[in-house]
């Protein structure tokens, strides 16, 4: 074989030191990473305060990155340099080398191998450890603000007399304190004890002493310190009783004391606390008594006192003392729970009545005008009716409304009325032609709002509309229509250059503005391009040629985004709202500020209690990441966000709650004063539905006021599941303006149902008054039903719906062909002791590709109906007309406009055909035979398709007129037809 070495068979190979060139090229390229690496994590800090600044917050991002380095820095130190005196003062006490065992002979090699590195092995532990604690603490930056910001609660907690304060703000900040003091000891022990192991001062084989005096002396004082900080610990748990969760009476986060814990555990924590603080002591004495015995004896009494004292002693009290007579021994714990609990939820002022279930007046005919007077019945469902906006006012694909649209009030002719609204944003997957530049600089910003009359529909079922169209027109008046903040504006737009954004397009052609609003971050800065460049991962940003002078950037555009970012103390409402105030676009959010150490108050977790049939749908309508646990919260801000600026204002709404002083001393300037609101943003206001839902959830127990009946737990409740579908989750809220008993007018309000825990019939009825601005706003009522009266709960309501011959019958015909019926929100109304009620039925099919109201269902007293109209509904159900009756079915029903027409025989044939269909339709339709129904729809669809593909060719023969789309315009359509135009998507 060949000499691989180089001789007589071969040449030698030198393998020798890289090249010079190979050298610098390497040395080269690692600096280019470095550099890349540290512009990486500029680009990331630099936009974010470039990202503060643009919406004048930038006093948040400095206080919270501030506090995070002073904790990063002072906790890392100081973990450092614990843990590092203990390495060195073992490294110093270590004994002199004498004659080894066989022990430290194999450990010579390691101390000798690591000699020449002490001093930098040692600075790399201590290093390490600091950064891990520093980053722990850095962590905590909310649990110090609140420590040295603290304000009074002003109330006592009713065990050990102190204010909420201390276990609210001070507790939570001692146990970091002491959470971080055990870490630095353990690890302090740890690094000691290796350290004289290494170099002899701790013997694990070796005969004679395990451990030298120095050695003993210095880890006995480590545990003693550990002891000394269990102690500590110890007398904080006495404190934390007081905010300690636990099971108990099919409550699953009782918080607070009760008997055993101020009997048992409370006295158990304090002798532990003196048997700790004198074993601590023994191990002190190590330092003069060269000798672990009196410190083993002592630590071994603690831990015996820890089980005696600490486990079995209280599990004797609870089966000797307790169990044999719970509910004496309990009840003055559970009343300060209750008292505590309805407190810290602020349902301590729910006004409980009773409420018969059932009417006793004969006069049908005054229950028929008491309806009217009731309730404002809202038979528009915000939550089915996005398709059918969808449908008729989308217009252009690249726009789109939310699954779940809101409900507002507005003001027509002096009188509030409940309004079912959303906005018309922009949605990118309906893009005719996707590219970096149409994605980002072309299609921005939505356009206009849409509004209906929550209590009415047209003949057809379709809404009525009080603000449609493109540009949108209607009641609300002139305002800015471009929307470039929303709910479903999820990806950055680069606005304000030369590139010009599309408003809309119409039959003249595309509209276009260029964005004037101020929001954003200027790119005409090369270091902001590049920065965005590398934080979007995005290179073209640096070199595009449509980033110019007054190129902007939007991002983080959802208002819920904005609000977290600018205020992450708060807790954000899982519905935010527009408004149309003054003259622009208003997202409202709610806040919450929240903690879960309120002494006594038990405990819920927000994203579990705020789920229901909405949020299971739709998860944008969830409390997102809120599985953290509270037991105290308040709706203490109100929020705007400016759909066309970006704007974000915050205000404050609870003026006494001191958890948001607390935060508006840590950031002070950041919240305005509550009379900032204005009064036009006043009216839109309303009472959260997130809070709304944790207070009922709260409510099934704890409306209750004494103790006796909550422990028996006769009196427990549940939140219904929804009965008009079969998820399972439990029924929404629903906004509806309506009067309670006691109440002179209606009131917009927050309503929802229970049932007794495991039943379905009827338990009570709740309402708060949910208008901001009004005396009564905030006032939760309970009609609570006899325990002895069964009446009927939503979900058997809707299986009454369901079961009766009539409706039933009905409902197949409304399903017939390829039709779907869904059931819209099961509205509930008090009605003269008696309970209304009311459910629209849609149908959507027969070509249709949204829903129309087609029924509604009524029932009161056990008499139910299902007809056209609320206004029949109610008729047949109190067997009395309303004293403002509906128009006959033949005036509601037939239209009376003639068919359009056109110059082109073929469009007019089709045309013609289209209107035969639609009149076939309707007399299908008022004689309920949907087979009929759904054929002429069919046949209306298709002689549609031919009028379109008609005028089409008629457009390109003549090279028409086209519309924004390269379209031929819309195509005319039949006199009341239902189906929506050519471009409505």
């Amino acid at each position: 074989m060949p000499d691989r070495g180089g001789g007589p068979t071969g040449p030698r190979i030198r393998v020798g030191r890289p090249s010079r060139r190979a050298r610098t090229l390497l040395m080269t390229l690692g600096v280019l990473a470095v550099l890349g690496m540290a512009f990486t994590m500029f680009a990331g800090f630099w936009t974010d305060w470039l990202w503060y600044r643009s919406v004048k917050y930038s006093s948040v991002f400095t206080t919270t990155l501030w506090t995070k380095i002073g904790l990063f820095f002072v906790f890392g130190l100081l973990m450092a340099l614990a843990v590092g005196f203990n390495i060195w003062l073992a490294h110093r006490l270590r004994p002199p080398l004498s004659a080894m065992s066989t022990e430290q002979q194999n450990l010579d090699r390691y101390r000798m191998g690591i000699a020449p590195f002490k001093k930098w092995l040692l600075f790399g532990i201590t290093a390490l450890v600091g950064l891990i604690a520093g980053a722990s603490a850095a962590g905590q930056w909310r649990t110090w603000l609140m420590w040295v910001n603290g304000v009074p609660f002003g109330k006592k907690d009713p065990q050990f007399k102190l204010d909420v304060a201390f276990f609210a703000f001070d507790l939570p900040w001692y146990r970091f304190l002491l959470g971080f003091g055990f870490a630095a000891v353990i690890l302090s022990v740890i690094a000691a004890a290796l350290t004289h192991y290494l170099y002899g001062g701790l013997r694990l084989t070796s005969p004679g002493a395990r451990a030298t005096a120095a050695a003993t002396g210095h880890l006995s004082v480590l545990i003693g310190v550990f002891v000394a900080f269990k102690a500590v610990a110890y007398w904080l748990d006495r404190y934390g009783l007081a905010v300690k969760s636990s099971d108990f009476k099919a409550t699953d986060n009782w918080t607070g004391l009760r008997y055993v814990d101020a009997n048992a555990y409370l006295p158990a924590k304090t002798i532990l606390f003196c048997i700790a603080v004198i074993c601590a002591l023994l191990f002190f004495a190590t330092l003069w008594r060269r000798t672990w015995q009196l410190p083993v004896i002592g630590f071994g009494l603690m831990v015996l006192s820890a089980i005696l004292i600490g486990g079995l002693y209280p599990a004797i009290v609870q089966k000797f003392q307790v169990q044999p007579n719970e509910q004496a021994k309990e009840a003055p714990y559970v009343e300060k729970n209750l008292s505590a609990t309805r407190e810290a939820y602020g349902i301590d002022g729910t006004e409980v009545t009773e409420y018969p279930g059932r009417s006793q007046t004969e006069d049908k005919s005054r229950l028929r005008d008491d309806a009217d007077a009731a309730a404002s019945i809202r038979i528009m469902d915000p939550n089915i009716v996005s398709p059918t906006f969808q449908q008729l006012q989308q217009m252009r694909n690249y726009y789109a409304f939310p699954t779940n649209l809101d409900v507002d009030r507005y003001a027509k002719d002096g009188k509030d009325q409940d309004t079912v609204i959303g906005l018309r944003e922009l949605n990118l997957a309906g893009i005719p032609k996707k590219n970096w530049i149409n994605n980002h600089f072309r299609y921005t910003h939505g356009y206009g709002v849409v509004a209906a009359k929550g209590t009415e529909v047209d003949p057809e079922g379709r809404p009525v509309f009080t603000e449609s169209d493109l540009p949108s027109k209607g009641d609300l008046g002139t305002y800015e229509q471009r929307i470039y903040y929303g709910e479903k504006t999820t990806t950055y737009s680069i606005v304000g250059g030369p590139q010009k954004e599309i408003d809309y397009s119409d039959d003249s052609g595309e509209k276009t503005t260029s964005y004037k609003g101020g929001g954003g971050i200027n790119l005409a800065n090369p270091v902001n391009r590049a920065a965005y460049a590398v934080a979007f991962n995005e290179p073209q940003i640096l070199y595009s040629g449509a980033i110019g002078d007054g190129s902007r950037i939007l991002y983080n555009r959802t208002p819920k985004q904005r609000v977290e970012a600018v205020a992450p103390w708060l807790t954000i409402d899982g519905d935010a709202y527009p408004a149309v105030v003054g003259n622009r676009i208003q997202w409202i959010v709610d806040a919450y500020t929240t903690t879960n150490g309120y002494p006594y108050a038990s405990r819920t977790t927000l994203g579990d209690t705020t789920a229901d049939s909405l949020t299971a749908a739709n998860d944008n309508r969830a409390v997102v990441a809120q599985q953290n646990q509270v037991n105290y919260i308040r709706n203490s801000v109100k929020a705007t966000v400016d759909a066309y600026t970006g704007d974000v204002k915050l205000y404050q709404w609870d003026t006494q709650d001191p958890v948001l002083k607390t935060w508006m001393k840590a950031f002070p300037d950041t919240v305005q004063p509550k009379s900032e609101i204005s009064g036009d943003l006043m009216a839109h206001l309303r009472y959260p539905q997130d809070l709304f839902k944790v207070q009922r959830e709260l409510l099934t127990r704890y409306h209750v006021k004494d103790a006796d009946t909550f422990l028996s737990g006769s009196e427990v409740w549940q939140v219904p599941d929804d009965p008009t579908n079969k998820s399972g989750d439990a029924v929404p809220p629903y906004y509806l303006s309506m009067k309670m008993p006691g109440q002179k007018t209606q009131a917009f309000s927050l309503t929802t149902t229970f049932t007794p825990n495991g039943r379905d019939n009827l338990s009570a009825f709740m309402a708060v008054d949910a208008e901001a601005g009004t005396s009564g706003y905030g006032k939760i009522r309970i009609l609570k039903v006899p325990t002895s009266t069964t009446v009927d709960g939503p979900k058997q309501v809707q299986s009454q719906f369901n079961s009766e011959q009539d409706i039933a019958e009905s409902i197949r015909l409304l399903r017939g062909g390829d039709s779907e019926v869904e059931y819209g929100n099961l509205l509930t109304v008090p009605l003269d002791g008696g309970l209304l009620y009311v459910e629209p039925v849609y149908v959507r099919g027969g070509g249709l590709k949204y829903p129309l109201l087609r029924k509604v269902l009524v029932t009161y007293g056990g008499n139910t109906a299902f007809e056209n109209t609320l206004e029949k509904a109610l008729n047949k159900v109190f067997g009395a007309e309303g004293s403002a009756p509906e128009p006959p079915d033949e005036d509601r029903d037939e239209g009376t406009d003639p068919p359009p027409t056109t110059g082109d025989p073929t469009v007019q044939d089709a045309l013609n055909d289209a209107q035969k269909a639609f009149e076939a339709g309707q007399e299908a339709l008022q004689k309920n035979d949907w087979a009929a129904y759904g054929e002429a729809q069919k046949d209306l669809e298709e002689a549609l398709r031919r009028a379109e593909e008609a005028q089409a060719r008629a457009g390109r023969g003549a090279d028409g007129e086209k519309n924004g789309d390269g379209k031929a315009g819309p195509t005319p359509r039949p006199s009341g037809s239902p189906t929506g135009g050519s471009d409505s998507g």
